[in-house]
């Protein structure tokens, strides 16, 4: 990939996107989440640092952008996994909500239907569904 700082801002700019951060006690960002809007479907995209890979980030990250996603009231949330990442295949396989997987040219497209997702979010003050607040975590 090219210098995030070449992208970064127009990125972080687009207008209706979601982004969702953990930042380490020291301060610094150890893991993002984005959701980028394109019409009635969303593109996801996490990113954790190697050292906290495997400690659950991705897994909160996914579950709250898909909470976003439901709430905002797109459709259907895609993403590209890249060739040998089995991390996220294994968290994509670990979602209760159906994952359609399509791969052409070496990269994987993931697609999941928002009312899938809407059906596997947690229940929350009795019967009715609340939105994942950023705050929440």
């Amino acid at each position: 990939m090219r210098d995030p700082r070449t992208y970064l801002g127009g990125l972080l700019a687009r207008p209706g996107s979601v982004h969702l951060a953990v930042r380490h006690p020291g301060g610094r960002l150890v893991a993002v989440g984005t959701l980028m809007p394109d019409d009635d479907r969303v593109e996801a995209a996490l990113l954790v640092e190697d050292p906290w890979q495997n400690h659950g980030l991705g897994t909160m990250l996914l579950r709250h952008l898909g909470g976003h996603a439901v709430h905002q009231g797109w459709r259907e949330v895609h993403g590209l996994v890249l060739p040998g990442d089995e991390r996220i295949l294994a968290m994509l396989r670990r979602t209760a909500s159906p994952v359609q997987r399509v791969e052409e040219k070496g990269v994987m497209t993931v697609r999941a239907d928002t009312g899938d997702i809407a059906d596997a979010l947690p229940l929350r003050r009795g019967r009715h569904r609340q939105p994942i607040r950023t705050g929440d975590w």
